[in-house]
């Protein structure tokens, strides 16, 4: 099944480690250039802070599985930082996520091993707060028909565990159910029997949603 796991929208989470905070800052991007643009609104809200440590993981771009994969420590140590919060993204499974970490210094040096735990702990915080979806490959199933068959129609949708998207009903009751792309079959085999062709069919090209 072509699906990924990302989150929607945005989160922010915070930790403090010896007076020093970490903020973790975490967006759906989509293309490098939202990236990037994710991580300049944060430096511009943060001007005084440290360091912005950043990662993303894009489908798009890059060769293998994975696609585009990006960080920077940011000044912080060789590998203290950026890739222990590309670690976690990975680690939780997620694509097309960016993640900033702003830290502001509290006095106290953390050392390597305080700063990629620190590093660590703020992004999962990050992660935790954000709402994770799974994106699929679907259709759209458009089906137009008499209300004497909607409550059987109805029954069909959910034994096929089709999602019923919309429902208007005007001189005829017209029904949008979203399935997982290569599941509809079965329930277009049981439609074609219950309306015995008196129905109107759409079936959309397959995209990209959450299911």
């Amino acid at each position: 099944m072509n699906s990924y796991t990302t989150i929607q929208g945005r989160a922010t989470a915070e930790i403090e480690e010896k007076k020093s905070r970490f903020i973790a800052s975490i967006a759906h991007v989509e293309t490098e250039e939202e990236a990037l643009a994710f991580l300049e609104e944060i430096r511009a809200e943060n001007r005084m802070a440290r360091h912005n440590v950043y990662a993303y993981v894009l489908r798009e771009g890059g060769a293998g599985a994975e696609g585009r994969v990006r960080y920077s420590d940011d000044g912080e140590p060789q590998k203290t930082a950026g890739l222990p919060t590309l670690e976690v993204i990975r680690h939780a499974g997620l694509t097309d996520v960016a993640v900033v970490v702003t830290r502001y210094f509290g006095g106290v040096l953390l050392g390597t091993g305080g700063l990629v735990r620190a590093y660590t702990q703020a992004t999962q915080a990050g992660i935790e707060a954000a709402d994770i979806v799974v994106v699929s490959k679907c259709v759209d199933i458009e089906v137009r028909m008499d209300y004497s068959v909607y409550d059987q129609m109805a029954r069909l949708a959910a034994d096929c565990d089709a999602k019923t998207v919309d429902v208007q009903y005007a001189e005829n009751v017209t029904m949008t159910l979203r399935m997982l792309d290569g599941t509809q079959g079965p329930l277009l085999a049981k439609m074609t029997e219950l309306f015995r062709g008196k129905e109107s069919v759409e079936v959309s090209e397959p995209f990209d949603a959450m299911f």
